[in-house]
């Protein structure tokens, strides 16, 4: 068990490490004005969400077999890993929107500020905020 916690971890950190950066990228990309440079982000980006895929789904198909070793405790009254999970639902629905952002600076399309992408950035440090602290508190 402890080793398929140790990759859950690793799979989660690669996935936070996507899920902080590609924001960023968003960001400067915004800023970018000349043709190669947009090019470069398109292609930055791209690769950027696939690797954070890989580390997404590593941590959600550990996560559930880890989840399997708690299922007593999604019966007994354990807020603390409902939340969790709920934080989590949260996190991948926010990966889904970033892979509609890739696509649409893929295609030109971005019709959004440098300012929303520097305030979307912080939506995944939230998220880890909360889901450090109920994992390791447990506080309900």
């Amino acid at each position: 068990m402890l080793w398929v916690k140790a990759f859950h971890i690793i799979f989660v950190v690669t996935w936070f490490a996507g899920l902080f950066y590609l924001p960023r990228l968003f960001v400067y990309h915004c800023q970018c004005s000349d043709p190669p440079g947009l090019e470069r982000f398109k292609t930055m980006e791209r690769k950027l969400f696939i690797i954070m895929s890989i580390g997404a789904s590593g941590s959600l198909a550990l996560g559930i077999w880890l989840l399997k070793w708690w299922a007593p405790a999604l019966t007994g009254g354990q807020l603390w890993l409902h939340l969790k999970l709920a934080l989590v639902a949260g996190l991948i629905a926010f990966h889904i929107y970033c892979w509609r952002l890739v696509k649409m600076f893929s295609e030109n399309r971005n019709s959004h500020s440098e300012r929303f992408y520097r305030i979307i950035n912080e939506v995944p440090a939230i998220g880890l905020i909360g889901i450090v602290i109920l994992v390791v508190v447990k506080p309900f």
